[in-house]
């Protein structure tokens, strides 16, 4: 019999899905359609979509100090983040070939979409560029964090946590030796999680 946390992550997942639906409905909505990992807007929302963009001249001039001052600690991130890429990409190729787990695809989690955005100016593009890497990188590392702890630690925390990854709803209830033992060191799971994602 499932326990109550799962049937309630059970229907997270299930929102979840739906949630990518209505993703897939945007395109509609907005006028663009995705060529070949290219976005192209239809020409009328184009040509709306530049009557919001704010000239880069006007931009470059800060209207708040505050941001002017946060832009070298937002940037000096990168060498962190570049690091971490390198590592965590190295460790996924060794230890999930060891373990025999399917490697995640950076491609699915730095996307770099925004670039085709008439409103946006050629610095906020930088911007949205260096966000979407520093971001796609921390979930990117997130997902193999996930899959060696489903892989080594699969065993759920005695309370709710601030967030919790896709995995975390298939791990053994605390203080259910049973079930952690079947769940150590499975490998099958994997497989069946990824085969269940390329058809979605």
């Amino acid at each position: 019999m499932e326990s109550k946390i799962k049937n309630i992550l059970k229907k997270i997942d299930a929102l979840n899905d739906r949630l990518n639906q209505e993703y897939s409905k945007l395109s509609e909505k907005y006028g663009f359609s995705i060529k070949r990992a290219k976005i192209v807007f239809l020409q009328k929302t184009k040509q709306k979509n530049k009557l919001f963009r704010i000239p880069t001249w006007k931009y470059v001039i800060p209207k708040n100090l505050g941001h002017f001052l946060s832009l070298p600690f937002i940037y000096m991130i990168i060498i962190p983040v570049v690091i971490l890429d390198i590592f965590i990409t190295i460790y996924q190729w060794v230890a999930f070939s060891l373990y025999q787990i399917p490697k995640v695809k950076r491609s699915e989690y730095i996307i770099f979409d925004r670039r085709f955005l008439d409103y946006l100016n050629i610095v906020q593009k930088v911007h949205c560029l260096y966000c979407s890497y520093a971001n796609g990188i921390f979930a990117y590392a997130l997902e193999i964090a996930a899959r060696t702890e489903r892989y080594w630690c699969p065993i759920k925390a005695t309370k709710k946590q601030g967030f919790y990854h896709n995995w975390y709803k298939d791990f053994a209830d605390y203080g259910n030796p049973e079930e952690w033992k079947e769940k150590f060191n499975q490998r099958g799971v994997f497989s069946e999680q990824t085969n269940k994602n390329s058809k979605n």
